[in-house]
Formats: structure tokens, sequence, C-alpha cells
């Protein structure tokens, strides 16, 4: 047990990992949103509570509940009847007495004990395909609702879990649950119908072998109690690595071309097989004590039949009970042990399923990404694009701020460049604009209302977005375009795609607007999938039009494309750029510099370069090979 106690928990194993990435990388926050903190440190939830939140998601599938409960109540009682009579036919034997043998009797308990075994086997299938509908029946509505909730979840949770543990909960952790559905909940609830009739079988022959089959209960109770405490925590942390062990395979899958790149597959093996071996572990030990459970619990429950036995043969020696009795009282004492055998033997399983509900309520539970909604909020309509940062505090950490006092007003139609270094807020100000995150203090107002009174939906509506990193699906290139407005007709299609100047490219695919793209749009050009986002925002006609380092990643003549494309779009549009290129925002009615979450400088491309600070310096640095 010192071994146990001595292994690092999942939470500090996953802490160093981080940190040893952390020494390759310039900043652990992703753009624009905080660290990515690690789920794995969080406590369990109440198992009690747990339990109560899945029984819900059984009872909605009420005839299927009713149907499996009354089936295994007749099948129990079946099986709880075939050892009366067997023991009729035991005593027939010698009626009684051991002085003769009625063979009419014996054929006739023989034929009922056909008869029941027959029935019970019969109603067992039914039993088994009852429980394998209602265990796809929980585990389908569990998904769907994990599922919508992951559509619903705010950019923060999202920025702070690792997208390969999410994956893990809605696959491996719902089909944990599935499995304990279908295979443990018919044996328990079972297990409690025969743990009553055989007791009060037991009681009706014999008071005083009950009580001896009894004395073994308590050692039964305290060996399962002290099992199960090491159980589940071992079954937990599996369940966790698991989640860690798929984030790492996602990133690696996702991030192939990097990782090639920067020749580290070694690094990657290394860090993969660090959560593999101490997943290896912990499944090692969570093994052991769920192997040991069963066994342990057959032991005392011989025990216990051992003391029956011998204490019913003194009674029958006195000629206090018959050998039919007594073997039909050592049937029913099985019976009486079997349940809690069965729920030991099933304990693995079941802790595994509460561990892997745990994880899929915690999604489930958490905020929804429009709770954040004030019960006052509207939607807006007749939007002008009048924008006004007064006074934005932020942190995505206590005591880090990122925006301090930051101010900032926008005219509908005007052309807004944002530049900074990395890490200054930029890309802060987009999140808090778009409410992807909430300000600590201040006010954001748009035509003169602060977005917070605004419904989330009705202000993103309002709101374009093209991002550097491109966002397609695999589906047709006009599916694609039409994302954000999918009852817009074809002319209107084919309008936004050569207003973006992507008609072009488009033409020339396969299957034109119907070519289905690849994953992410991997068979197009980074230039070609950058037109076809300039595409999407065309045809939503948003009143506010955001540029987040739209042409930081294609080369010149490209960007030339690109750049014509955006001009139309932000045409009659208020406007907000934010670019590392500082060629592409000349033309911008005003720039803004942030340093340290607010603004130091603000004017045009001339008035900013002839004041020479920082925008001066930027500039320089990118054209004139200047270091600063």
């Amino acid at each position: 047990m010192s071994k146990i106690k001595d292994r690092r928990t999942d939470a500090e194993m996953l802490r160093d990992l981080s940190n040893k990435r952390q020494k390759n990388t310039m900043n652990g926050r992703p753009r624009g949103g905080p660290g990515m903190a690690r789920i794995y440190a969080e406590k369990p939830k109440n198992m009690g509570a747990t339990v109560k939140k899945l029984a819900g998601y059984i009872g909605r599938s009420r005839s299927l509940v009713l149907i499996l409960i009354a089936v295994m109540l007749v099948v129990t009682v079946l099986n709880l009847l075939a050892p009366s009579v067997m023991r009729g036919a035991i005593d027939a034997m010698g009626k009684g007495d051991g002085k003769g043998f009625d063979m009419r009797q014996v054929v006739a308990a023989l034929i009922g004990l056909g008869v029941l075994y027959g029935v019970s086997s019969a109603l067992t299938y039914l039993q088994g395909i009852s429980a394998a509908r209602l265990s796809q029946k929980t585990v389908y509505s569990m998904r769907g609702d994990l599922f919508a909730k992951v559509t619903r979840l705010p950019l923060k949770f999202i920025d702070s879990h690792p997208h390969g543990d999410i994956m893990s909960r809605i696959t491996n952790d719902v089909e944990n649950v599935s499995n304990a559905v279908s295979q443990s909940l018919a044996s328990l609830i079972s297990s409690v119908i025969t743990l009553i009739g055989s007791l009060a079988f037991m009681l009706a022959y014999s008071p005083r072998l009950t009580l001896v089959s009894l004395v073994t209960i308590p050692l039964t109770v305290g060996a399962s109690a002290g099992m199960s405490k090491l159980m589940r925590k071992f079954f937990i942390r599996q369940q966790r690595l698991i989640g860690a062990l798929n984030s790492e395979i996602e990133e690696t899958v996702t991030g192939y071309r990097t990782v090639v790149a920067y020749g580290r597959e070694k690094q990657s093996i290394d860090e993969f097989q660090e959560v593999n071996t101490e997943l290896r572990r912990t499944g090692i030990f969570a093994n052991i004590f769920g192997s040991v459970m069963g066994p342990m619990m057959n032991m005392i429950g011989n025990i216990g039949f051992l003391a029956v036995s011998v204490a019913g043969g003194f009674m029958a020696y006195e000629h206090a009970i018959t050998i039919g009795t007594i073997t039909a009282f050592i049937q029913y004492s099985k019976q009486f042990t079997r349940p809690i055998n069965e729920i030991a033997n099933q304990y693995s399983t079941l802790i595994t399923a509460v561990a892997g509900a745990e994880r899929v309520f915690e999604i489930i539970d958490s905020a929804d990404e429009f709770e954040g909604d004030a019960p006052e909020t509207s939607a807006i309509a007749d939007v002008r694009g009048d924008l006004d940062f007064n006074a934005v505090n932020f942190a995505y950490k206590q005591g880090e701020p990122v925006l301090k006092n930051f101010e900032l007003h926008v005219r509908a139609g005007q052309k807004i460049a944002i530049v900074g270094r990395t890490g200054s807020g930029k890309t802060t100000v987009v999140n808090l604009l778009t409410r992807f995150y909430e300000i600590d203090s201040g006010s954001i107002m748009l035509d003169g209302t602060d977005i917070r009174n605004i419904s989330k939906k009705s202000l993103r509506d309002n709101i374009g977005i093209v991002l550097q990193d491109t966002v397609l699906f695999s589906d047709t290139v006009a599916a694609n375009i039409k994302y954000g407005r999918g009852d817009a007709t074809d002319e209107e299609l084919r309008d936004a795609a050569r207003t973006a100047n992507a008609d072009l490219f488009i033409e020339r695919l396969p299957e034109g607007y119907d070519t289905v793209l690849a994953s992410s749009g991997s068979n197009l050009s980074e230039g070609q999938r950058q037109l076809l986002a300039i595409a999407r925002a065309v045809l939503s006609d948003p009143k506010i039009l955001i540029l987040d380092e739209a042409t930081s990643s294609v080369d010149t003549r490209t960007e030339m494309q690109i750049q014509s494309a955006m001009i139309k779009l932000m045409k009659g549009r208020t406007s907000l750029i934010i670019a590392h290129r500082l060629s592409t925002i000349r033309d911008a009615d005003m720039i803004i510099v942030l340093a340290d979450g607010h603004i130091v400088e603000s004017g045009s491309h001339e008035e900013l370069l002839a004041a020479g600070g920082q925008y001066h310096d930027l500039y320089m640095t990118q054209f004139a090979g200047v270091e600063t």
C-alpha cells in the first residue's frame, strides 16, 4: 500500500507535463484567451447526486423500466420457487422419514422444476432485450444532451479544457454508462428482489439457521466498504487519465505538420508515454481491486455455507429438520449471498460508470453560454454600428489584468485598426465585444445600449468575424459559405462569392459550388480558405465587421486579392481590423496602438509614423529591419 500512496496524483503528473511543454513556448495562454488549465485536479462530485441524475435519465424510458422490473420480478420469483420444489422432491424420496419413496411426487417435482427453469430462461432472454433497449435509450438521451450542451458552452470553458478530454466524455464516458445500464442495472434490481425473497423463505423454513447464515453479513459489508473506497479512487482517476490520453492523441494528430516540421516526434512520444504509463499503473491497481472483490465475497459466502451445513447437520441429527429442508435452505442461503457477490463483482463496472457520469454531468451542469444574459436582455434592431468602450477592465486570471481602463470610441462606418505586440490585448477586445467573455468593469455600448442588455444571439447576428485560422467544415463549398445564413438563395450565394473574389477558383473546382471539402478545407490553399471565409461574412451581411489578422498567413499576391475582397466587404460597415502586417491598414480611418492593456497611441498611418512612437518602431521592424 505504500507504493500506492507514493504515486503522483494525475494533477501533479499532468502539471509536470504542461511545464515541460511551456519551456519551448513564448506564452502558455492561447491567443486571446486564458491559460489552458487542466481539469484533472478537480475533485469528483458527490456519488449520490450523480446516481440520482443518472436515475433521472433512466426514468425517461418509464415503460421499459416497468417492463424490465416486471420481468425480473417474475424471473426472481420462479428462481425462488425452485429450491422449494426441490425440497419436496428430496423429502418425497423418503416421505420425510426415510422409509419410503413416492415416485409420483418426485416426477411431479421434476416436471415442475423443468417448467420453472424453462419459463425462467425465456423471460431472462426478454430481460436481456429490455435491458439493452433501456441502455441505448438512456445513453442516446445523455449523448444528445451532452453534445447540445457542448455547442452552447462558453468560450472560456472550451479554452480551459483540452479538446481530447471533451471528446472522451462524449464517447468513452457515455459508453461506460451504457455498459453499466445494460449489464449491471438489471443485475442490481434482481439482486435486491432475490435478497428479500430469499430471506423470507429462510425465515419461514428455520429462523435458527437464518441467524447462523447472517453471521457473515457484517464481515461482507465491512470488506466491501473498504474495497469500494479504494476502487472508486482508482477508477475515477483511470477515467480522467483516459481523457488526458485522448487529449494527447488529438493534439498530436491535429498538429502533426508542426510536430514533424520541428522534429518533435520523440518529445511527443515521450509525453504520450508519460500519460500512458500513469494510465497503465492506475489501470493495474483498478483491475487488481476490481478482481479481488469477487473472490473475497465468494470466500466469505463459502464460510457462511459451511456454518449453515454444520448447524443444519446437527439439527437433522436431532430430527428438528428434514434433509430436503436443509438442501433448500442451503440453496436459499446461496441465493441470499449471491446478490451481495454479484454487486461486488459488478462494482467495478458501476464505479467506472459513475465516474464517467460525473464527468458527463460536469459539462451538462456547467453554465450555459446564454445563461450570462440578464433577464432584461432583448434583441436589437436597426443597428448603426456606433461602439463605445468606456473604462473597460478585464483579466482572464484574477490579478493579471489584460485591459486596464480601456477607452475606444468608434463611429458607424469607421475602419479602426488595432495593432500591438503579442499579448497586448488585441484579440481580447474582440472577445469582449462579442461577449465570448464578460468584462470585469466598465461598459461596452452599441448604439448607446450596453451590450450586456442585448441578447448574445442578437448581438452576434450583427457581427461578422473573419479569422486568421479559417474554420471550414467537411461539407460542400456552398454549405460553408451559407453557414451563417442557411436561407440564402443561390443567386445571393454567387453574389457573395463574386464580392469576395472567390467565384473564379470555385468554378474551377471539380464540382464547383457542390464540391465537398476535406476536413478543415485541407484540399484548398490558405488564400482560398480565407476567401471562402470572406464570402461567408459577405453573405451574412453584418453591421459590424471584425478582421482578426485575416491576411497574416498568405503570400503578398494572395494578400492583395484578399485585401480587394475585404475593401468591398468593409464598405458601409463599422470595421475593427486586427493586424500584424501593418501594410494592410494604411487606409484605416484610425489606427490605435495597444500596450500593457490600454491605448498608448492613436491616429492615421502618417501621423503615427511622424510621431516616432511604438507604431513607428513596429513599422520599422517589419519594413526596415530596425531592432527595437
